[in-house]
């Protein structure tokens, strides 16, 4: 999946504004949370479903930069002090750490503008087709808002000091961490003109990813390192946050991760192309060490 981040960077370069504005403190902002390295989780498997159900990832390029805005805005907006309140996110001080909480609010902000901005663009319409570009403008519209990503934090930070059984965690999570990964594959799919039953499987591949990935971190905020993760860990604890660790322990933790990795490759039978690196890449989610 490396292979597509030269591609990825470079387009979201090209999406920052350049001249002489006078929001150009507000630019800066956003620019400095989206050009932090990352994994480029979302906007790789976008491209790499768009190739697998035969499109080009150049037409879908768009609309992978438009999922990693989101995803940009979101943890620009967790690390304020009104949310997770952390100093650090890749290994760098947080967006409000840098330009100061207003101006952070309002490049997440400006970040999910630009996201439509960027995939409902004439090239990016024409690329793919207006009745695509709709539809994967309404699944990412979908997955990271009320009843998506955004409410799945809402359940987060109302479950603060509580204790949230494993359901409520679950659909915690399949809202905060899955439904923008659904997004991402989903996106491919339709970029690439692939039917709804495929459209289906890369969701449900998404999914099994999606809350595995988010055990994964929950395992990591209590056995790894600042230095190691580049953000700060034990903030679950400290926000008095329920997390699988906290309801199943490490081991059951990891049955469990191991359990949703094959649950996503035998959603890729599915396909009729080559899904060994989409396969890889989940195992390796499962054995992220950051």
């Amino acid at each position: 999946m490396k292979q597509y981040l030269p591609l990825i960077d470079k387009a979201l370069e090209s999406t920052i504004p350049t001249g002489d504005y006078g929001e150009q403190r507000l630019i800066d902002s956003a620019a400095y949370s989206l050009h932090l390295p990352g994994k480029r989780v979302r906007p790789a498997l976008t491209l790499a479903f768009c190739e697998l159900c035969g499109g080009e990832a150049q037409q879908a390029l768009p609309f992978a930069c438009a999922v990693e805005m989101i995803h940009t805005y979101s943890l620009i907006h967790d690390d304020l002090p009104c949310m997770d309140n952390d100093d650090f996110r890749r290994g760098q001080p947080s967006n409000h750490k840098v330009y100061g909480e207003d101006i952070a609010l309002l490049a997440g902000d400006a970040l999910q503008s630009m996201a439509y901005t960027t995939m409902l663009s004439d090239d990016a319409v024409k690329a793919v087709g207006a009745e695509n570009a709709a539809k994967a403008a309404r699944v990412l519209a979908e997955k990271s808002g009320l009843l998506g990503m955004v409410g799945g934090q809402t359940i987060d930070l109302m479950s603060e000091g509580k204790e949230p059984n494993l359901d409520t965690l679950r659909v915690m999570d399949e809202k905060k961490t899955a439904c923008l990964i659904e997004a991402a594959c989903m996106m491919g799919c339709i970029c690439a003109g692939a039917d709804d039953s495929k459209v289906a499987a890369a969701e449900r591949y998404a999914h099994a990813v999606g809350l595995a990935f988010q055990i994964v971190d929950d395992i990591l905020d209590v056995t790894s390192t600042t230095d190691e993760l580049g953000k700060p860990v034990g903030s679950d604890t400290q926000n008095e946050k329920s997390t699988y660790v906290a309801l199943l322990g490490i081991d059951q933790c990891r049955r469990t991760v191991d359990e949703l990795t094959e649950e996503a490759i035998e959603a890729l039978s599915a396909f009729d192309g080559d899904t060994k690196e989409l396969a890889d890449f989940a195992v390796a989610l499962a054995n992220r060490k950051k």
